[in-house]
């Protein structure tokens, strides 16, 4: 054996004994160069049969064989014996990790972030305001009368201290109102409580997106307008139109429902619709007076439009989700759709 095939045994050697996947294939690599038997004994033999005056380098080269081997095998091993697990179990970390997936973002999250996108394109910033409200913000400051329906304890969870679970993002509305002078170009996403029994359409919380318009000679004409834009663009369909109903909201006057022409159908007629050719969107109106009153503006001088839309339902209908408990129940399975 030549001195360089010496050198390069040597560096061999220590390359297995690095990739070892286990102790066991470690000390394999022990016994095949330096055990009794092993590859030491071509390279003692080298170093016997050198000449004299070569002896002194193969020599050399033998303690490095011996050395470098054996610290590669000592290095590997406190690597393999600190990856083991209480046991005394292996992690052979050479092989590919468990893929376990990626996360998906709920779809009440993507409706959300979707709507906000397309709002903040047109103007609008978003505003938020405590889950945890006071009957004023809640009711009173929305011109909502005190014998109305929505106040009773059977449709609003009521706490301790005057306060309660707010039962619209409206409150938002007023909060930002009272800090902020005109014009006033905000949504409030946000959940929402009601005490409503749990079935296919209605859940004791949910979300909704509610947005405020406020400046000099606001009109339904650009309620619609900002409305229309967005159900195209949340549709990704250009075709889609509104109409607005005739309602009653105590916070505006005049009130609307507003609907949007059937994006399955294109305003034909299917089971998406009920056949009806209309998809309720939400409740929109003109800002009624009083509640520019309650937060320190004048009537005289502004106007304004309000609108809110459930996004539970927003959802149901643009992914196709039959019951609304599937969005609470989270499935696996259901949720990796998205």
């Amino acid at each position: 054996m030549k001195l360089e095939e010496i050198d390069t045994l040597t560096g061999t050697a220590a390359s297995e004994a690095a990739v070892a996947v286990d102790l066991a294939g470690l000390e394999e690599v022990r016994i095949r160069y330096l055990g009794r038997n092993g590859r030491i004994n071509d390279v003692m033999e080298a170093l016997k049969a050198a000449p004299r005056e070569t002896k002194k380098d193969f020599g050399q080269a033998a303690n490095r064989f011996k050395q470098q081997i054996q610290a590669a095998i000592e290095e590997r091993k406190a690597a393999l014996e600190s990856s083991a697990g209480p046991a005394g179990s292996m992690v052979d970390t050479s092989l590919p990790g468990a893929w376990r997936g990626g996360g998906k973002l709920h779809p009440i999250t993507l409706l959300i972030q979707r709507a906000t996108s397309i709002f903040r394109s047109m103007g609008f910033t978003v505003a938020e305001g405590p889950d945890l409200e006071d009957e004023f913000h809640n009711f009173d400051a929305l011109n909502t009368p005190a014998n109305h329906p929505s106040r009773d304890p059977s449709d609003t969870f009521y706490l301790d201290g005057g306060l309660l679970l707010r039962t619209h993002t409206s409150p938002v509305q007023i909060r930002y109102m009272e800090t902020q002078q005109p014009p006033v170009r905000i949504i409030a996403p946000g959940r929402c409580y009601r005490r409503d029994t749990m079935d296919a359409t209605h859940s004791a919380n949910f979300h909704q997106i509610e947005g405020l318009y406020v400046d000099r000679d606001v009109s339904l004409a650009n309620l619609k307008g900002d409305l229309e834009y967005f159900v195209r663009k949340l549709m990704n369909l250009e075709d889609v139109r509104i109409r607005m109903r005739p309602h009653f909201f105590p916070f505006t006057e005049p009130s609307v429902e507003v609907d949007y022409s059937c994006h399955v159908c294109q305003g034909k007629g299917c089971r998406v619709c009920k056949h009806s050719g209309w998809i309720e969107i939400g409740g929109a109106g003109m800002v009624d007076p009083n509640v520019f009153q309650a937060c320190g503006y004048d009537p005289e001088q502004v106007t304004g439009y309000a609108f809110g839309m459930g996004v539970e339902r927003m959802a149901m209908i643009l992914f196709g989700i039959p019951d609304i408990r599937l969005l609470y129940e989270n499935h696996v399975r259901f949720l990796q759709q998205f």
